[in-house]
This record gives structure tokens, sequence and C-alpha cells, in this order.
């Protein structure tokens, strides 16, 4: 992106399974009126079929084509702005993708400890990378492998166990309006 070429005033939300991006995303939604995109409902939307299903067929791999897929198309919708994306929990796998989210606008990485994200995850059965005899050593080996990556792209961090998530939207509303307004 050019000096010239202002940042797009979308708020993008990266995390691990279970920090909660959709639920943030859905109160930033209501707060702000902006469209919401979840990336997963999208994805399962167009493919006619669960997370789940897709793994299944199409592996990891082929989910992954897909959201990197979305990304591009997101990304390359000129002139469609202020919208919450909520994004997939490794799509910052790809360095494509990366460099996607940081052209988007303004990227929030939401995180939680590991047992926040257990407890959160535990009974839902459309997690299927959890779906291994220690869930627990999963998410750490996912976390070591995915951390570095959202710490690349995002402009804020915020860890979502601590604190409701109105109180997650109200300081990313704040930190947004300063780093659009230093921006525009």
């Amino acid at each position: 992106m050019n000096e010239t070429q202002a940042t797009p005033k979308n708020i993008v939300l990266v995390g691990f399974m279970g920090s909660g991006k959709t639920t943030v995303g859905r109160e930033l939604h209501q707060r702000l009126g902006y469209p919401l995109v979840d990336m997963d409902q999208v994805i399962e939307e167009r493919a006619g079929k669960s997370i789940p299903a897709i793994f299944a067929e199409s592996g990891e791999v082929g989910f992954r084509e897909m959201e990197t897929s979305l990304l591009r198309e997101i990304t390359n919708h000129a002139g469609s702005e202020r919208r919450i994306i909520s994004t997939g929990g490794g799509i910052v796998g790809s360095e494509e993708n990366r460099a996607l989210l940081k052209q988007l606008g303004y990227v929030v990485w939401l995180s939680a400890p590991i047992d926040v994200i257990l407890k959160r995850t535990g009974k839902n059965r459309n997690r299927p990378l959890l779906h291994t005899d220690d869930p627990a050593a999963t998410i750490q080996l996912l976390m070591d492998q995915r951390n570095p990556h959202y710490e690349q792209v995002a402009h804020l961090k915020l860890d979502t166990s601590g604190l409701d998530f109105s109180e997650l939207a109200t300081g990313i509303l704040e930190c947004a309006r300063y780093f659009f307004n230093t921006r525009s």
C-alpha cells in the first residue's frame, strides 16, 4: 500500500480459536452498525457444509485455500471499508494472508490462556484441529506456531480472559479511533 492511500477503516479480529473473535465481532457490529464478516461463516455458507465437513473432504490445506481466496476477495473489494472482519484462528499461517491482513485496516489480536481456550472450546465439536487425544498439547503447539504471526500483524493485543466482551469492545473502539485518526 503506498503512503498516499488511507488505511481502510475496517477492524480485523485475529486470534486463536475460542479467543472471542466472533463474540467481540458481534459486539462491535452492534455498537458501530458496520457489517460483520465472519470468515468461517462465509466459507461454510459458500461451501454448503460445516468446517469439520470441509476438513474431512478437503483437509486443512483445502480449507486454508478457501480462507486465502476469501481474504483476497475482501481485501480487493475496492471502496468496501468500515467492516468488522472476524478471521479464522489459523489465517496467519500464510505469509500472503499476513500481508493481506495488514492492508485491511486495524488488526486486533485477541488472546487467551490455554485453560480458557479449553473451557471455551471443550464442548464445541466444530473444532477439527482439537479432535486429538490431548487437546491442551495441540493448543500449545498451535499457539507456539501462530503467536509470532499474530504479533507480526496486530496493532493491538488484548487478553480476553479477564474482561467481558463489552469492555473489550470499548477498548478496541478507543484504540481504533486513535489509530485511524493518526492515519487519515
